[in-house]
């Protein structure tokens, strides 16, 4: 799907003149989609880069959490729905590193940015999944957040940028729905699970309001995103987005959002927080959240372990071409 146009990386390092560059922005106000055989900016390049690889390594790291509980998840059906839920995982990342390489970056230059350290991924998936109920929370509260991003990015003017969107977003959202229902039950049941649903909602709350990112005055890429529309909305609006949508939700469940300032306001419609601790989101994207170092040892360690299978289908390939070279 996105391997037609990996011979672009020449292209795309020329400089580009004024006039291609007015093109250019002409076709993105039209709402024309960009292909990666057309001309673009470097600094749009750039940016679908950074965006596109830390969105690939956050479902990559992202299924550390959730895998740590496939093991001891407490029935069949929940842990045949939580592996099918870090598979589809394992294939967002793939598709977004697919989709990433369509710009003239290789995948193992991204995967060994994000080994080394080097490169970010979102901060949510540094803290840990201490209960059950975590995986429920994670569902509800962190993949119904990545559906507020990721649905505008359906429309992306970077054409397999959107187009690997729409299936990943049909997938989110079944998480969700999976994540709530996790919740549901156990604010259904006893009096020791809705309390349990109540620790992983407080513990998970704000760091899920962080994930949208800092406000839109302290934002350094926003403001080149939405020229480009690669982003449709900034950070604040989605946060505000997900706040109107949460909270009933929270209602219905019978939990306490752990947020006094919480309140609605008549005027304008929508649920107002408190303040956001920003000093900790800046702290966890320095690498020092909760398990910062050992998301990134997991992931290391299984690269290392994996190096086998990578060899045996670099040898594998090999033989094919060898095996055409000859017929041919």
């Amino acid at each position: 799907m996105y391997t037609q146009a990996l011979d672009t990386a020449e292209a795309q390092s020329k400089p580009a003149d004024t006039a291609a560059a007015a093109r250019f922005q002409a076709r993105i106000d039209a709402e024309q989609r960009i292909e990666p055989q057309d001309f673009m900016p470097e600094a749009y390049r750039r940016t679908l880069i950074r965006q596109i690889s830390q969105h690939a390594h956050s479902e990559i790291v992202g299924m550390l959490p959730e895998g740590n509980w496939i093991t001891r998840a407490p029935s069949l059906r929940r842990k045949a729905a939580l592996l099918a839920k870090v598979q589809d995982e394992g294939g967002h990342g793939l598709y977004l590193y697919a989709a990433a390489e369509t710009l003239g970056v290789a995948r193992e230059t991204l995967v060994d940015q994000l080994l080394a350290g080097a490169a970010k991924y979102s901060s949510i998936f540094n803290y840990p999944t201490l209960t059950w109920a975590d995986i429920g929370a994670i569902g509800w509260l962190v993949d119904g957040a990545a559906i507020m991003n990721q649905i505008p990015l359906c429309r992306c003017s970077y054409g397999p940028y959107a187009r690997a969107m729409i299936r990943i977003c049909k997938e989110e959202s079944f998480h969700q729905r999976q994540g709530f229902e996790i919740m549901l039950t156990l604010c259904r049941g006893t009096a020791a699970q809705k309390a349990m649903a109540q620790d992983a909602l407080d513990r998970w709350w704000w760091p899920v309001l962080m994930m949208f990112g800092p406000p839109d005055a302290q934002s350094r890429h926003s403001q080149h995103s939405a020229r480009w529309k690669i982003k449709r909305f900034s950070n604040d609006e989605l946060r505000q987005k997900f706040l109107d949508a949460t909270v009933p939700q929270a209602q219905f469940l019978g939990l306490t959002l752990p947020d006094p300032a919480l309140a609605f306001d008549p005027e304008t419609g929508h649920w107002r927080a408190g303040p956001i601790d920003w000093a900790e989101f800046e702290a966890v994207l320095a690498g020092n959240g909760p398990c910062n170092r050992e998301r990134l040892e997991a992931r290391r360690r299984a690269h290392d372990e994996g190096g086998w299978v990578r060899e045996a289908a670099r040898a594998h390939a090999e033989k094919r071409r060898a095996a055409k070279a000859r017929a041919a």
